[in-house]
């Protein structure tokens, strides 16, 4: 079983009941009641839809998708595909969930040009991002691969015209030569952002529709972030994910 970690800036208790992991932060109990650890030989498409689409510079290839020693590597490629110079990889869950603590432990890509992310949000079952079926958008992470110091988080409000609750940078350094614990609490109340444990963000969404989200890891070629053009001298390349949870609050 690959380890929970305890912050400083949270307290996450793990205990056993009747079978299932419940962590405590602060004083809401969450129970597991979605993971992958990618410790078998192959996907589990059973939970897990590929995604598809063509956009920015990469087409998203499900062959890009692999899965082997214990991680899931989104591999990015130069090869054409459609009208694109580059192949890009992601999976988005089969199931919506809701009010939770998602968590996810991984390595972004070497090298310029690539867009990756931990998110959440509604898909529509198209492969593809659709954000006229979306309420809101929580990024746990995004990072432009020339930034080798950080990432961002952030949410967006898409319903009834969108908002942009501008990104935070949140200092990562080597992340993409060591693995990071990202998470959120998705709460009524508030998104509130982990690094590692601590604490980086919280955002209030009382005002806010809710929905059930889907679960999104995705490595798509992009000018995001002031990008100009993919390093080609660092591909192939990969985003790696050790693995991805979601924790249920316990009633």
């Amino acid at each position: 079983m690959k380890k929970i970690i305890a912050g400083l800036g949270i307290i996450i208790l793990t205990v056993c009941c009747k079978g299932n992991n419940v962590i405590k932060i602060s004083n809401t109990n969450y129970e597991l009641a979605f993971s992958d650890e990618f410790d078998e030989q192959s996907l589990k498409t059973d939970i897990w839809d590929y995604r598809t689409d063509s956009k920015h510079w990469s087409t998203q290839k499900k062959e890009n998708v692999e899965v082997k020693d214990g991680f899931l590597y989104l591999n990015l490629k130069k090869e054409k595909s459609l009208d694109k110079e580059y192949t890009g990889a992601g999976l988005i869950s089969k199931k919506k969930f809701k009010y939770g603590y998602y968590e996810a432990r991984l390595k972004t890509p070497f090298g310029g040009g690539w867009h990756t992310s931990f998110w959440l949000m509604t898909h529509d079952g198209s492969g593809g991002t659709n954000t006229n079926v979306a309420t809101i958008e929580i990024d746990i992470l995004e990072n432009d691969s020339k930034d080798r110091k950080g990432y961002h988080v952030n949410l967006h409000k898409w319903y009834d015209g969108h908002k942009d609750y501008i990104g935070k940078h949140v200092e990562a350094f080597g992340i993409d030569e060591k693995f990071q614990v990202l998470a959120c609490e998705y709460t009524p109340e508030y998104v509130r952002y982990y690094l590692n444990g601590e604490v980086v963000r919280e955002i209030n969404i009382k005002d806010l529709n809710h929905s059930g989200l889907n679960i999104w890891l995705t490595s798509i070629a992009s000018f995001l972030g002031g990008t100009e053009s993919v390093d080609d001298t660092k591909l192939p390349s990969s985003a790696i994910f050790d693995y991805v949870r979601y924790y249920k609050p316990v009633k």
